[in-house]
């Protein structure tokens, strides 16, 4: 299993259906050293899924460490992306809830 298959599994497993309330979105991960996969989160769960996904309400690009600082709360990913550490299309604020609907707890 890959690092980054690692990562989103442990993101899955930390899903907050609470703080994802009535969101309905696809989050894209297009990652520069590994797979890409997209995570959906529909009313109030969570599905992972490798590849690539046909319309995603936001994309995310970045390398593996990255998204592992961020999702592990040591990299405030506002501040990725000021640095050019993470480029993000469609639905930016969205992105911004990534550490809400997957708490580092």
């Amino acid at each position: 299993m890959s690092d980054a298959k690692m990562i989103f599994d442990a993101m899955v497993k930390r899903f907050d259906a609470n703080a994802a309330d009535d969101m309905d979105a696809i989050f894209q991960f297009e990652l520069e050293d590994a797979d890409d996969h997209y995570v959906i989160v529909s009313n109030g769960s969570c599905e992972l899924a490798q590849g690539e996904h046909d319309d995603p309400t936001v994309t995310l690009s970045m390398d593996s460490e990255t998204l592992e600082a961020v999702m592990a709360g040591e990299l405030d990913g506002m501040e990725a992306f000021m640095e050019g550490k993470i480029r993000a299309d469609g639905d930016i604020m969205l992105a911004t809830k990534l550490t809400e609907i997957f708490p580092n707890t």
